[in-house]
């Protein structure tokens, strides 16, 4: 067990590379109970919305999942988020609200904070609860999820990607997502958190930690607050860190100035994926060197659970530096070669974010199934997409 956004969680039940494994190829459950989640309501709940997160709510219809971020006046991030318009038909008391925002793990306190500050000082009609305490959340998640959920629960594949319904598991009333963190198919199910017990029960798969959780959402390119972006120790804007996509500057939100003079200016540096040329694990810290230079850092590393390279994610100064030449600097390895900077646009589309340039699905970039053979930067090589989305 470790501590982690305040909350004590399992590291593994099994092995982190057994429980990876499970959702790459059949299906595994995660309690996550450990995000938050805040209800807002009320005549001016979409202009609340609309005012404090980057993407257009107002696109939103009842039922629709959206992911989105949460930045300061200076367009750094605060925090990244899924918001759900909500059915309008609530079963679950705790739920019955226009939107939820589902913030990060310790975060929910302030983000609520953050909320009831607008609405006050707007003059809003608007109600916001924090409701983190009361609901249970439980992802399954995997390329079995949904045929696995539905010996419990009616034609969960009728729910589209990103979208939510109210529906029975197990005989719970749930809000059924089709959402995750994974980069599989799969579902996130809300639910009065007395009901946690019997909606785990009922799903008969591998149980998953935190350890496995960190590294499936490595390989689909999703940021980790506090690790790849921390508003005082890490402080980056959404295109700095990649995602850009979720962001709506047609919106009148807090932070929207700022990123609209960096989206025309471009940026200096931002957050990119590699891998490395030998077997060795690129460790959050440790520094990218071209030339003798340190031009980079890495934000998040592990091992790839499925073919044993590392999968980290870099923190580039000058990205058309970084390429096959570039090493891995550091005491622990002495240096490995980066073999692959994967870009922007390489994207997958069973990789679970929606709508983004013009796909279905996709992510940032793809870290398990891409072979990309691109950025020999330093000989002349392709360079990485223009630095702005």
């Amino acid at each position: 067990m470790t501590e982690f956004g305040g909350w004590e969680m399992p590291v593994e039940f099994d092995s982190i590379r057994t429980e990876h494994a499970a959702v790459r190829t059949a299906a595994g459950k995660f309690d996550v109970s450990h995000m938050g989640q805040v209800a807002v309501s009320g005549p001016d709940a979409a202009e609340l919305m609309d005012r404090l997160t980057t993407n257009d709510i107002t696109a939103l219809e009842p039922g629709d999942a959206q992911y989105s971020a949460v930045t300061d006046r200076s367009g750094v991030l605060l925090d990244d988020t899924v918001v759900y318009r909500l059915p309008e038909t609530a079963r679950t008391p705790r739920l019955d609200a226009d939107y939820l925002l589902v913030p990060n793990a310790g975060h929910d306190a302030r983000m609520y904070d953050r909320w009831v500050e607008t609405a006050e000082a707007s003059g809003f009609d608007a109600t916001v609860e924090n409701v983190t305490e009361a609901v249970g959340m439980v992802a399954l998640q995997g390329p079995g999820a949904i045929d696995l959920l539905a010996g419990n629960c009616a034609s969960p594949a009728s729910i589209s990607r990103f979208a939510a319904e109210f529906r029975e598991v197990a005989s719970v009333d749930c809000l059924v997502a089709r959402t995750g963190y994974t980069g599989e198919d799969g579902v996130e199910l809300l639910f009065d958190a007395d009901e946690a017990a019997a909606v785990w029960s009922a799903l008969d798969c591998q149980p998953c930690g935190l350890g496995s959780r960190d590294t499936l959402r490595l390989e689909a390119g999703f940021l980790l607050s506090g690790q790849d972006f921390h508003p005082e120790e890490k402080p980056r804007t959404p295109y700095e860190a990649g995602i850009g996509f979720a962001v709506d500057l047609d919106g009148e939100f807090v932070g929207r100035e700022a990123l609209t003079e960096q989206r025309e200016a471009g940026v200096d540096e931002k957050l990119v994926g590699f891998r490395l040329e030998e077997r060795g694990i690129a460790r959050h810290g440790h520094p990218i060197v071209v030339d003798g230079e340190e031009v980079g850092t890495v934000t998040s590393g592990t091992m790839e659970a499925g073919n044993r390279r590392g999968a980290p994610v870099l923190r580039a100064g000058r990205l058309t530096r970084v390429g096959r030449g570039a090493n891995l600097g550091g005491d622990f390895v002495g240096t490995r070669r980066i073999r692959t900077v994967l870009p922007e646009g390489a994207t997958a589309p069973k990789f679970g974010l929606s709508g983004i340039d013009g796909a279905d699905d996709g992510n940032r970039f793809d870290l398990r199934d891409a072979e990309f053979s691109l950025t020999t930067m330093l000989d002349g090589g392709p360079a990485l997409p223009d630095s702005t989305p």
